[in-house]
């Protein structure tokens, strides 16, 4: 490229000869020093604008000031409204552990005002001087509401178990004879041998009597099935209820039967009354106990449910 200089002070015309590498050279650095004094003016005019007073400095800070608090307050929007629906799935996850609690105090035999689950503890204590507080930032307040849930959650499983436990052990025990099946003591004859107040000879007594007049109700010593209720020659008018796990429960002698098989009886429920039906010399009630058929002792039955204490009294 040849340029040529033509002035009133030359004296004759200059010819310039100019590469296309020179070309390329003086514009890139044309355009580097373009931008550079650009960045230069505008970080100038934005960081001073409050100082130089420029209307159109000014105006264009504010926007970008209201589109940085606008992203911040969405951001925080968010983030709160993501932290209200954890902490509103925390307070039903509370209220639920509260009504189990209550629960299973009842199920424990614990007054459940000895808890207080609807009141918040009282905490307290002196701050710190080794380590200074700080204020929580909203990583560190979201990371302890999952750490919360968490532990919330699993309480809840653990007490969900332990409520799975004690409701079986209140079904077992619902369904074991150890209720006193009459209001009464059984000093009358015991389980085991005996000499047979008919026949005189050493006989297997499999049940215990209760001394009670005719007429006193006979209640189930626990929940069951009827499956007999029916006169029998030697136990005269009897009921007997299967409590399931092959245990089964016998009561014999009575005047009056009240149920008739295959009724659900329920535990304390009346059933019979008491007579001296059957191979009886007197109006009492006989009682027994069979695991699988085979008979059992009924005050080691009742003595685990406190029915000798109530007997004895």
């Amino acid at each position: 490229m040849h340029i040529i200089l033509v002035s009133d002070r030359l004296a004759k015309a200059r010819s310039i000869q100019v590469s296309l590498r020179q070309v390329a050279i003086a514009t890139a650095a044309a355009a580097v020093s373009f931008l550079m004094l650009s960045t230069l003016v505008s970080y100038l005019g934005v960081r001073h604008a409050s100082e130089l007073k420029l209307p159109l400095l000014q105006s264009l800070v504010r926007a970008t000031q209201r589109e940085d608090a606008q992203r911040t307050e969405a951001f925080l929007r968010e983030n709160l409204n993501a932290m209200a629906v954890r902490l509103g799935e925390m307070q039903a996850q509370l209220v639920r552990l509260d009504a189990l609690g209550e629960r299973l105090s009842t199920a424990a035999g614990i007054r459940p005002g000895d808890f207080r689950f609807g009141e918040i503890p009282g905490r307290g204590g002196a701050l710190a001087t080794a380590l200074p507080p700080h204020d929580l930032s909203l990583g560190d307040l979201g990371r302890q509401l999952d750490s919360m849930a968490q532990q919330m959650e699993l309480r809840s499983d653990l007490l969900g178990v332990l409520d799975s436990r004690l409701l079986d052990a209140r079904v077992r025990r619902t369904l074991t004879p150890t209720a006193l099946p009459v209001d009464g003591a059984w000093n009358a004859s015991s389980f085991g041998w005996r000499i047979d107040p008919i026949t005189g000879q050493v006989a297997l007594h499999e049940g215990i009597d209760f001394i009670a007049e005719s007429g006193t109700p006979i209640r189930a010593a626990a929940a069951g099935v009827v499956v007999t209720a029916e006169h029998h020659p030697a136990y005269g008018r009897m009921v007997e209820i299967d409590h399931g796990g092959g245990l089964m429960t016998r009561y014999a002698h009575a005047s009056k039967l009240l149920v008739k098989p295959g009724h659900l009886a329920k535990r304390g429920e009346v059933i019979a009354e008491v007579g001296s039906t059957g191979r009886s010399t007197g109006s009492h009630l006989h009682f027994e106990v069979r695991q699988n058929g085979v008979a059992q002792n009924p005050a080691r039955f009742l003595i685990a449910g406190g029915g000798a204490k109530a007997a004895a009294k």
